[in-house]
């Protein structure tokens, strides 16, 4: 299933149902990501975007990964 999303995510924010994912999708997900386990760079790009919607749609499968996503807090005020 990852996969085929993985497939059709398009630019920055993929349309990301976090309803669509269960605890094992995110962990083989999660698990790719960190071996970097990826024919091309597309496609980890296309998984940690996965990932990134999912943590930033407040998705609590993303809690234990979020390490992956490298997010900073930023002040750009």
């Amino acid at each position: 299933m990852i996969t085929k999303l993985a497939s059709n995510a398009v630019g920055e924010a993929p349309e990301v149902d976090p309803n669509k994912f269960t605890a094992s999708d995110v962990a083989m997900l999660a698990d790719r990501l960190e071996r970097d386990d990826y024919p091309n760079a597309f496609e980890g790009l296309s998984d940690w975007h996965i990932l990134r919607t999912l943590a930033f749609m407040g998705s609590e499968l993303a809690e234990p990964y979020r390490y992956l996503l490298d997010l900073e807090a930023f002040d750009e005020c």
